[in-house]
């Protein structure tokens, strides 16, 4: 059995998904959503995003984590923001466990959607779709959320 935390990192909202994998079973166990205050400070943002992550791997001791790779937006202070939640996300992984640390396996989002869907052009409804075949009956808190579970769920597959 392996739980495996999954994460859509970003600065507005961060996405996170804990899924149990047995064998070829999957199963749900949690999901949520960051948010951070748009006006609040960067460093206040990052150290809220850090905290409440922090709280998330303590509540359910993943084995691993999975995390979304970063994408280049065409605005360069949206590609930074973004790199600077990814980096808190990360940084909150490997402090975990007393510092020895979460492995973290980087995924792109065009094969977190291949490895769900079938396909990397998937639109994101066709993904949440899916989550409610592959993760029947779990209350999924929203669209951050989704993604979070689905990088967990090609993590799964992608480790088979």
């Amino acid at each position: 059995m392996t739980i495996i935390l999954g994460l859509d990192p970003s600065l507005s909202c961060t996405g996170w998904g804990v899924i149990r994998v047995e064998g070829s079973r999957l199963s749900h166990i949690a999901n949520g959503q960051i948010p951070t205050p748009a006006k609040a400070p960067m460093a206040e943002r990052l150290a809220t995003l850090h905290g409440a992550l922090a709280a998330v791997i303590a509540a359910h001791r993943p084995d691993r984590a999975a995390c979304e790779e970063v994408f280049v937006n065409k605005n360069p202070q949206s590609t930074l923001k973004l790199a600077q939640a990814r980096g808190c996300v990360l940084a909150a992984c490997g402090a975990a466990y007393d510092g020895r640390g979460l492995t973290v396996n980087e995924h792109a989002a065009r094969l977190v959607k291949k490895a769900v869907v079938g396909t990397g052009g998937a639109e994101k409804t066709q993904v949440q779709a899916m989550l409610k075949i592959l993760l029947p009956g779990a209350a999924i808190a929203g669209a951050d959320a989704a993604d979070a579970l689905a990088v967990a769920i090609a993590d799964a597959n992608l480790a088979r």
